[in-house]
């Protein structure tokens, strides 16, 4: 198992996400492929895809909650990412759903 702690598998849900956001109190990773971020990702979101997070660290702030995103809430990248930066010390959690429902959902979609 990825997780460890009460929250461990608690979600971030989209209203807590889009409150943080707002208060700029989360980061917010999506941790898909370059070029799926390229055709839209959520608004304030980083790019880090999972494959490149191990040295790519040092670009994430340690003092603020990780949040990671890709493409739904079953998708193992960010389970993976999450479960990374937990071994190194960040407060880490995923989005409950990703991208898919973020947009049929009608939230904002960058470019």
């Amino acid at each position: 198992t990825y997780f460890q702690g009460k929250d461990a598998l608690e979600p971030v849900y989209r209203e807590e996400l889009i409150r943080r956001l707002r208060k700029k109190s989360v980061t917010l990773m999506d941790v898909r492929p370059e070029n799926e971020f390229a055709m839209g990702h959520i608004p304030g979101a980083i790019n880090i895809p999972q494959k490149e997070l191990q040295r790519r660290l040092r670009e994430l702030p340690r003092e603020q909650e990780v949040v990671a995103y890709c493409r739904g809430p079953s998708c193992v990248l960010s389970f993976e990412a999450i479960a990374l930066l937990r071994k190194r010390g960040f407060t880490a959690r995923r989005l409950a759903d990703g991208l898919p429902e973020w947009r049929a959902a009608g939230m904002p979609v960058e470019i």
